[in-house]
């Protein structure tokens, strides 16, 4: 997988090589040396660029235009080579329509290569307004949602699901990794900080990463887990159901309520409210594995 990676960002390299040996004006990274990045809502949301180019055959000599570089496999780059990357790839398409629409720039160049043979597509992308406009309002909509949004599918077969890094967060009873971004109490700002709105403060960074002890899980991240009963804002604590053993258990801090560390932690979901486990509980033992 690594060596797949490596491969995809030498061929980032050829491509921009490839480009100025054909008289294109090409900019791969800003001028402090890093990736083309924008930013937008606040800093929540941002978008990378492979570069930005002018000059090129039958484009603009004075106006710079966004650049997107992929690789293929064989199967994917004929798909893409019969319908063009809207269709076939547009998750690819979104990315330069965002790209422009943040920089306003209005043309993009989709150069991709396949790993299998090395053939090579082109395509220009115009600037589509209503494409970008509808790909904000639904970043704005996820970001500063509530809850967590639904996932791309519910059945755990789906092939964009199977490979993915969170599938046991969606598909199985795991619990997510305690941080800021996974309490009740936290909640993104407009001007791109995080607020905890229990002490008070704005987040930095490390301590999104750290989470405190006051820590308490948003319960739609449970669902699969289990069925939220009760809460209380001012004493911190939320009561629920176990969905596989109809336990209930306290996410909070006392001697028989588990903490968001300890439902992590809990390789046995069954676990979690069990009488036995209470009763090691009362007497200082931890969840810790």
């Amino acid at each position: 997988m690594l060596r797949l990676f490596h491969r995809g960002q030498n061929e980032e390299a050829t491509f921009v090589a490839e480009l100025r040996g054909i008289g294109a004006e090409v900019l791969e990274f800003q001028p402090d040396g890093n990736q083309w990045r924008i930013e937008a809502l606040g800093g929540h949301f941002g978008c990378s660029l492979d570069g930005i180019c002018r000059n090129l055959p039958g484009g603009s000599k004075t106006n710079w235009e966004v650049l997107e570089f992929k690789t293929h496999n064989a199967r994917s780059f004929k798909d893409l080579n019969e319908r063009g990357v809207e269709k076939s790839k547009p998750a690819h398409y979104i990315q330069m329509q965002v790209g422009m629409g943040m920089t306003g720039m209005v043309r993009a160049n989709y150069l991709a290569v396949c790993k299998d043979d090395d053939h090579l597509y082109y395509e220009r992308v115009e600037f589509d307004g209503k494409a970008f406009k509808s790909a904000m309002e639904r970043a704005q909509k996820i970001i500063f949602a509530p809850e967590p949004v639904h996932g791309i599918s519910t059945n755990p077969a789906w092939y964009q699901c199977k490979g993915c890094q969170n599938f046991g967060l969606c598909h199985e009873k795991r619990v997510p990794v305690p941080s800021c971004r996974t309490c009740i109490h936290a909640t993104p700002t407009q001007d791109g900080d995080w607020l905890c709105e229990r002490h008070s403060k704005i987040l930095s960074v490390p301590e999104q990463i750290a989470a405190c002890d006051g820590h308490r899980f948003i319960p739609a991240l449970l669902a699969n887990l289990a069925e939220y009963l009760d809460g209380n804002s001012v004493e911190n604590w939320v009561k629920y159901k176990n969905e596989e053993t109809g336990c209930h258990f306290v996410n909070g801090s006392g001697e028989d309520e588990y903490t968001s560390a300890e439902l992590h932690s809990a390789a046995d979901s069954r676990a979690i409210g069990n009488v036995e486990i209470n009763r090691f509980k009362a007497i200082g033992a931890r969840i810790v594995g």
